[in-house]
């Protein structure tokens, strides 16, 4: 593209106003978050000054196995995809617009690049996958899902929301070779970047990826040297830019329910047409001022592209676990002071043993006769250690201090803070303790997801986002007849074709247009395969044997973790097929029919004989009767009698109640009478006992005068 100085300018000044509002504070934090995950927690000036005191500085990562655990949580649950039709809809596009997404998923590994975002957004605090088009390996473009580096991505400094819809604009910074940009973009600006030197460029090296996620490590990007390195030297920074533009934007109105859909650029008036046609009049297309994505790329002051973007959304889907209005958080960051606390305490742990066992020596001067001084203080520590002295009171070993006390706790409360700030125990992390019941265990396990469900439920809606690009991509260009290939059984490696946009002979009508109609997205979770199968397993197998539920042999082994099921299952349903077999099942069902006429015979003959003994047992009853009868006055005369007994014991423990109530109040009025007898004495003894102190004092005072006047 010819030269455009001044709108590489404005893109230049538009990145770096979003990269110094909040991106290079992202970047300093992401790279702490990632050298943490990797076991880099200690800054290397205080690691050297370590060194050169000889003191340990020990990495105990436990933030690699929490984070381990994390996403192994999130592998375990998975989430299923599935459209369901709206309004426009035609019958069955909406299984087919599922199995297409399948499709798309299944050839782009999508489990692997979803377990990738999750792992990117949980150390960094962001994660992207990129959705478009990839015009390689189809001329009529297949969607394609990247991983994106989250350092390279800056969404809209000023946006608050987590949908990209809702931001004005987005960069990615990627650095390119030459060939890449002419291969790209054009061979002319190829060209003219290949030519330019280290100190040319206009804008010059930029800050945020010169230490960049490359296999060779961090290090800085060095300019073009020759041809031949600037064929692999990936030395060239280009801005891709996707922004809104305020521009007219045609849209399908619905004048039932006022619904608008924007109309994708590449559809002519004859598909639009075909459009309104097909729902008869209930659609009609209005032009409006909207919003349309404009798409930029440059490199230094070079245009390579400038054109309307053919995508309704941004290409990247965010993931973002912790989300509060613009700001992401991540698992690491909240991490990072308590793995501090435990490598520093456990360090200072080490560090104490070691003074303790080389505390040092006192040693007079020229005492020693087998080495020198130097040679003590390098070998003084070693085990077996002699020295030949003049007097044996010349040296003596220095006595270390003591270990403070609480020293060995700070680093189980280092532990435990991960632990807690994490949400991931013992029971989660598959360490819990062996006394732990079974029951207990799977009660932990049960709700071990508890401190994951909000990081879980943003990963859920960024599914839902990457299913409404995917399928917004789909309706707009895949419209031609295409044939798609996918697995229904994993076991059996059964596969089925769905056919999309194809032509009927008889009708003359494209069955499955994915192209119409409206669509809605619903996002299901579920655990992952492995785990799924095992809850089929269980579930099958009491189902089997506890409910008496006929469930297939062929489930039950499917759903099993035996090694070439395959084979057992093929095995199973030839034997079933066999004329052994079928023959066998004959007979099972003859046995069953005689078996079920016997049971009707012997209770035909039950019967009879019930009817006879209920006619003997008639008179057996009216001669029970009389008896009966006879002796119903004998009862009655025995049941008054038991009355008048129990009516002469209540007198009786009624009056002995009485007694023992009046022996109980003679006792206490005998003992309230001694206490006051006892209270008069002592009253008289303590009169008597006063009067005596009184007498004796005055007679104490009268001796005195009784001296003086004699």
């Amino acid at each position: 593209m010819p030269q455009d100085s001044n709108l590489a300018n404005k893109q230049w000044e538009r990145y770096t106003y979003c990269r110094d509002t909040g991106h290079l504070q992202y970047i300093e934090k992401a790279r702490k978050c990632e050298e943490y995950f990797a076991g880099m927690q200690w800054d290397p000036a205080v690691l050297s000054e370590l060194r050169d005191q000889r003191r340990p500085g020990l990495t105990i990562n436990k933030i690699l196995s929490t984070l381990s655990s994390i996403v192994g949580e999130q592998i375990d649950l998975r989430t299923e995809i599935a459209y369901k039709g709206r309004y426009g809809a035609p019958s069955g596009n909406a299984d087919a617009m599922t199995k297409t997404f399948r499709y798309i998923s299944d050839a782009n590994q999508l489990e692997w690049l979803r377990s990738e975002m999750f792992a990117d957004g949980g150390i960094t605090s962001r994660g992207y996958i990129d959705v478009r088009l990839n015009f390689e390996r189809s001329l009529t473009g297949d969607v394609e899902y990247t991983n994106m580096n989250p350092r390279c991505v800056i969404p809209d400094p000023d946006a608050s929301e987590y949908d990209p819809d809702k931001w004005k604009d987005i960069f990615i910074t990627r650095w390119l070779t030459v060939d890449d940009i002419a291969h790209l973009y054009n061979k002319a600006d190829a060209e003219a970047l290949r030519g330019r030197g280290a100190a040319q460029w206009v804008y010059g090296f930029d800050s945020v990826d010169m230490i960049r996620d490359r296999f060779g490590g961090p290090g800085p990007s060095m300019g073009v040297v020759t041809d031949e390195d600037a064929k692999v030297s990936r030395s060239i920074r280009v801005l891709d830019r996707q922004y809104r533009v305020l521009g007219k934007v045609k849209a399908f109105v619905n004048v039932r329910t006022g619904d608008r859909k924007v109309i994708p650029d590449t559809w002519d008036d004859n598909k639009i047409a075909a459009q309104l046609a097909l729902t008869q009049g209930a659609l009609l297309v209005d032009e409006s001022p909207g919003f349309r994505i404009r798409w930029t790329v440059t490199a230094d002051d070079f245009v390579l592209h400038d054109k309307w973007s053919p995508y309704k959304h941004f290409t990247p889907v965010p993931y973002f676990p912790y989300f509060r209005h613009g700001r992401t958080v991540g698992f690491v960051e909240n991490l990072i002071d308590p793995q501090d606390l435990l490598n520093k305490t456990t360090s200072q742990e080490l560090h104490v043993v070691n003074s303790m066992a080389n505390s040092g020596w006192k040693v007079k001067r020229g005492s020693l006769q087998n080495m020198t001084m130097d040679e003590l203080e390098q070998y003084g520590a070693k085990t077996g250690l002699v020295l030949e002295l003049d007097d044996v009171k010349d040296a003596e070993k220095i006595q270390p201090n003591q270990i403070p006390q609480g020293l060995d706790r700070l680093s189980a409360k280092g532990e435990n803070y991960i632990k807690s700030v994490s949400s991931r125990g013992d029971a989660q992390m598959g360490m819990a303790r062996a006394d732990t019941s079974a029951d207990q265990i799977e009660a932990n396990n049960a709700f071990s997801d508890v401190g994951l469900r909000w990081p879980m439920a943003n990963l859920k809606r960024s599914d839902h986002i990457l299913a409404r690009n995917t399928m917004d991509l789909v309706q707009e260009f895949y419209t031609d007849p295409r044939i798609m290939t996918i697995t229904h059984n994993e076991l059996t490696g059964e596969s089925r074709d769905i056919q999309i946009n194809w032509p009927d002979p008889l009708t003359g009508e494209v069955q499955h247009d994915l192209s119409m109609g409206e669509f809605d997205v619903s996002v299901i979770s579920q655990p992952a395969k492995a785990t799924l199968e095992d809850s089929q397993f269980e579930q099958g197998a009491y189902m089997r044997e506890k409910l008496g539920i006929a469930i297939p042999d062929e489930f039950m082994v499917e759903n099993s973790r035996l090694l070439n099921k395959t084979a057992l299952v093929n095995a199973i349903k030839e034997a079933r097929e066999s004329p052994e077999a079928q023959m066998k099942q004959k007979m099972q069902i003859m046995a069953g029919q005689l078996e079920l006429a016997n049971q009707r015979a012997e209770a035909s003959k039950l019967e009879a004989t019930a009817l006879e003994k209920r006619a003997g047992a008639g008179e057996k009853v009216a001669k029970t009767n009389e008896i009966m009868q006879g002796k119903a006055g004998e009862a009655e005369k025995a049941q008054q009698e038991m009355v008048l007994d129990k009516q002469r014991h209540d007198q009786e423990m009624e009056q002995m109640r009485e007694k023992h109530a009046m022996e109980m109040q003679i006792e206490k009025e005998k003992a309230a009478a001694k206490l006051e007898a006892d209270a008069m004495l002592a009253r008289e003894k303590a009169r008597l006992m006063k009067a005596q102190a009184i007498q004796t004092q005055n007679q104490a005072a009268a001796q005195p005068a009784e001296k003086k006047a004699a």
